[in-house]
């Protein structure tokens, strides 16, 4: 119960700071202030409630590839998936930290406030970017599975140390980009020169 009301209190006074950054016309304030109280908001609130669906969500589509090749299999009703290898055999719980739930509010949360797009293409834009985030952890996920399959358990801390990192981080920063850098790149005008005119 206390930490409802904290969590109503801090909304109110998010809610009250962003009403005066808007009036004073202080974007870039109210752009961070905005997307870092979304940020935690969202965290405290939703993370608890969509962690455990997400994880089962990222363990079904990374298990696709190991049902088809027959290679590693996945009990994606608990977010488990079972790699079996000549060196041995290990299974891996997808968790909170391997859900992409911390990546997907973080993606949220700075695109609620980007005044680039209208509020229907935020929504749009909010709604691709998720489910290619979704599908940049499975991926994420599967190459990590596979490192482990062919390589043996002794892969396990590269292929989630590095590989994995790298495939996911790598794809994220391509999905930043569409989302976030071009289009303020080609909506950008400079005196009467503005990017992406024919």
């Amino acid at each position: 119960m206390v930490k409802y009301l904290a969590g109503l209190a801090g909304l109110g006074v998010w809610l009250f700071a962003l009403h005066v950054l808007k009036k004073s016309k202080l974007n870039f304030w109210r752009y961070l202030v905005g997307s870092v109280g979304a940020f935690i908001l969202m965290l405290a609130f939703l993370q608890p409630a969509l962690t455990q669906p997400l994880a089962r969500v990222v363990a079904l589509l990374a298990s696709i590839p190991g049902k088809i090749a027959h290679i590693y299999s996945a009990h994606y009703k608990y977010g488990v998936i079972f790699v079996e290898s000549s060196a041995g055999a290990i299974s891996l719980k997808i968790d909170f930290e391997c859900s992409g739930i911390i990546e997907i509010i973080a993606y949220l949360s700075l695109l609620m406030f980007y005044q680039v797009y209208s509020v229907y293409e935020r929504v749009y834009v909010g709604v691709l970017g998720m489910v290619a985030m979704v599908a940049a952890n499975a991926l994420r996920i599967t190459v990590i599975c596979l490192a482990i399959y062919f390589g043996g358990i002794d892969m396990y801390y590269i292929a989630h140390t590095f590989i994995g990192r790298f495939v996911f981080y790598g794809l994220s920063v391509l999905i930043y980009f569409y989302v976030f850098t071009k289009p303020q790149i080609i909506k950008q005008k400079v005196g009467s020169f503005k990017y992406g005119d024919d």
